[in-house]
């Protein structure tokens, strides 16, 4: 039996992609990147940690906002490199933009339609 621990993080550098959905509703909330410290860091919290890309750290979703992602049941592919997160969204939104969704540009012939409601203003939440 394969372990929790054996997922194929050398398969993509390092980095396997992390699929955040909303437990409740099934909306997608957001596409991040996991290495082996933030997968480890979030089966023992039960909170969504990723690896920042850009700031190249490990992250708790919500360490500034406040808007954590609580794990309510984790699926991993059939190739051991792409994990899905089934998680209790806090604060209504999980895109830093505000929006509820990461996945709030909908395609429409040749533009891209804002759609959707700010859940927060964020300017706001991140003064820097």
């Amino acid at each position: 039996m394969k372990k929790a621990k054996d997922l194929a993080f050398e398969k993509c550098g390092g980095l396997i992609p992390v699929i955040a959905q909303d437990a409740a509703s099934g909306d997608v909330l957001m596409l991040a990147y996991m290495n082996q410290e933030a997968w480890m860091k979030t089966l023992e919290t039960g909170k969504a940690h990723y690896w920042s890309r850009s700031r190249q750290k490990l992250w708790l979703k919500g360490e500034t906002s406040g808007h954590v992602q609580i794990v309510k049941d984790i699926y991993v592919d059939c190739d051991l490199d792409t994990i899905l997160l089934k998680v209790e969204q806090l604060g209504g939104a999980a895109c830093h933009t505000g929006h509820r969704t990461c996945f709030f540009h909908r395609v429409n012939e040749d533009k891209l339609e804002e759609t959707g409601e700010l859940v927060f203003d964020p300017k706001e939440i991140y003064k820097k």
